[in-house]
């Protein structure tokens, strides 16, 4: 039973798509019902592989051949990724009323949900590599779909990034089967500690390369970059799976790296907790900056990745004493996908009464809106760790890993000051995240309303739509408020996966010591909120307030860093390829003039125009001009030559 549910959470997805279109034909409800349906049967198999665990092997398939496996973070992240999915196909059909290219959306939504699901219940790097790649190239389609040239730029660079990424990961696995012989996940510990010490520099270099890889699908500083374009272009439901789940499997990967092949390692700890702590305070830095609703939570996304690195670097410090982090861990990736999925559906219903995601614009439109008031509140307040929601328990258990290192540290008599900085910037980030969850909040739901805003509909968020953020939001409140019969379950369950060790005792989440840290940071967010939204940040003006776009766009790092490096490359390249032919030309040429005296002009050396100009030339003639054309002819002339030798 364990091996069918396995299979068909992963394949029936896929097989799923190709139905899209043919359901469309005959009529758009079939079709809208249908993307309901599919992800609420994913979700009943994922709830089954609760009882029914197993494993699953296709030994033939890609040559390594493709391992699943069910049970703690496998299954957890299973259950959470199609609870999203259905939650998001139930607003779709609103949201999609009067757009194109709705089935072209619908088709890549399903083979990515079949590909995040391949990727979390992975048994080995190989076919996590595999589901990995599969699942950027399928989402892409979500980013690029209002194309717009905002949307294609942002495609561009949601794809680039992507590509980059699968390459350094590939380079990664490839050392690492080399060194270890073996990708499977039980296997990799024992492999390592067998490894000689000469061979620890190649196995920490793989690392870093793997790193890399899912670093960039994670949005981990400084790749980044593609996260806060991507999500507020993309539509409103597909915001709410590449912020809440998405980045998560690039998590799983670096939690895959981090407990299975460096998990007492000094050096990688202090890597991913220097990228995590970066992440953290930068990402709550660009969202405070932010006018515009739906990048600021792109934003906010990449300050909570950066939480969740930390908890995982702080697994790798407390070593066997590491349970307080494993929990947090999980339980913020856990969190976060439930809040983005409030707060980014919140944002299509504002996008849909408004027609925009400025600040300036939507300013005051949800006044007279209690219901989402109320859920954006409970999303708000649930990221930003107040006690009574689900966010204040796992940043409650990571922050408390800190202190817990601080203490060992201390009792060992070793300075603890570099921990130290990390626990208050753990505390400045956290007020940052409730002082521009407050101007949201404030500038939608308290400002006056903007002059040019349109007469709202009375039934502005439909029945579907009030249904998923209502669900989600009283599961952030219902597991705030019961951690121990919840939270700490679903913590003990998937921290297997992570090799945590166990914590004796219970955890007194409310004590005083525990709200301690939660009401520092909320002190902080506040005197941020007052002493700088309120007069730097915001406005006074006739009609209310305005909201200034203060963050210099010279400091946009795509274009300040990777674009130039990219064009740079290419000219280098291109300048290659002309020195090169040059020097073949003029030889070619010199031939000519010395044995072919009576033929003159036979062969014609290539000019300037023959390089960077492909965009001038007809379609038809540019494919015998590429690189690939050129290895297309050498593969063809060295299989031919192979050929004859073989035969003769």
């Amino acid at each position: 039973m364990g091996t069918f549910l396995l299979l068909f959470l992963v394949f029936f997805p896929f097989l799923s798509a190709y139905f899209v279109y043919p359901l469309r034909r005959r009529g758009r409800e079939y079709r809208n019902l249908y993307i309901r349906v599919i992800p609420g049967v994913e979700l009943m198999a994922a709830v089954l592989l609760l009882a029914f665990p197993g494993t699953a092997v296709l030994s033939q398939v890609c040559g390594m051949g493709l391992r699943f496996e069910a049970g703690s973070l496998h299954t957890m992240l299973a259950v959470l990724s199609a609870f999203l999915w259905l939650m998001t196909a139930l607003p779709c059909k609103e949201y999609f009323a009067d757009r194109e290219g709705v089935n072209r959306y619908y088709c890549s939504w399903l083979m990515t949900l079949g590909a995040l699901m391949g990727v979390f219940l992975a048994a080995d790097l190989f076919t996590l590599f595999v589901f990995f790649e599969i699942m950027s190239f399928a989402s892409y389609v979500w980013v690029a779909q209002n194309e717009n040239p905002g949307a294609l730029r942002a495609g561009q660079t949601y794809l680039a990034v992507a590509v980059f990424g699968g390459m350094m990961l590939l380079v990664g696995l490839l050392m690492l089967h080399h060194l270890l012989g073996s990708l499977i996940f039980e296997r990799m510990p024992g492999l390592v500690a067998a490894l000689r010490k000469d061979q620890y520099g190649e196995l920490f270099a793989a690392g870093l390369f793997c790193l890399v890889g899912f670093g960039a699908k994670a949005g981990m500083y400084p790749l980044h970059i593609w996260l806060p374009k991507a999500h507020p272009v993309a539509p409103a439901p597909a915001s709410a799976l590449l912020s809440g789940i998405l980045t998560k499997s690039g998590i799983f990967g670096i939690l895959v790296t981090s407990r299975y092949l460096f998990f007492s390692s000094a050096d990688w700890n202090m890597v991913i907790l220097v990228s995590g702590t970066i992440t953290m305070v930068l990402g709550a830095v660009l969202a405070l900056f932010s006018i515009n609703l739906k990048r600021t939570l792109a934003c906010s996304s990449m300050s909570q990745i950066g939480f969740v690195l930390v908890g995982v670097a702080m697994q790798g410090y407390l070593g066997a004493e590491n349970a307080l982090a494993a929990w947090g861990t999980v339980l913020h990736m856990l969190n976060h996908g439930l809040i983005k999925l409030v707060l980014f559906v919140s944002a299509g219903v504002v996008y849909l009464g408004t027609h925009s995601l400025n600040l300036n614009d939507i300013r005051g439109w949800g006044r007279n809106k209690p219901m989402l008031k109320t859920v954006f509140f409970i999303g708000a307040a649930a990221i930003a760790g107040v006690p009574g929601t689900s966010g204040y328990i796992s940043k409650t258990l990571l922050h408390e890993s800190i202190v817990e290192y601080i203490h060992e540290l201390e009792h060992l008599g070793i300075s603890a000051a570099g921990f130290q900085t990390v626990e208050w910037l753990f505390l400045i980030s956290g007020g940052l995240t409730a002082a521009y969850m407050t101007k949201l909040f404030a500038a939608i739901f308290l400002e006056r309303r903007a002059e040019k805003q349109k007469f709202n509909a009375r039934e502005y968020m439909a029945p579907a739509t009030q249904v998923t953020v209502g669900l989600t939001a009283f599961l952030l409140l219902a597991l705030g408020l019961t951690p121990w019969a919840s939270m700490q379950t679903i913590a003990e369950s998937s921290s297997i996966f992570l090799r945590a060790g166990e914590h004796h005792g219970r955890i007194q989440y409310f004590s005083w010591i525990n709200l301690q840290g939660a009401l520092i940071s909320l002190a902080i967010g506040a005197a941020i909120y007052v002493l700088l939204v309120r007069t730097v940040f915001r406005k006074k003006t006739a009609d209310g307030a305005a909201y200034p776009d203060l963050w210099p766009e010279k400091l946009d790092l795509e274009d300040l860093v990777y674009r130039p490096v990219v064009k740079g490359l290419a000219f280098v390249g291109a300048l290659c390829a002309r020195v090169s032919a040059g020097i073949g030309d003029f030889l070619v040429l010199a031939g000519e003039k010395l044995l072919y005296l009576k033929a003159p002009g036979v062969f014609v050396p290539k000019k300037n125009e023959n390089f960077g100009v492909y965009a001038r030339k007809p379609k038809r003639f540019l494919i015998g001009e590429t690189f690939a054309f050129d290895l297309t002819l050498a593969g063809v002339g060295l299989i031919g030559a192979l050929t004859y030798i073989i035969f003769q």
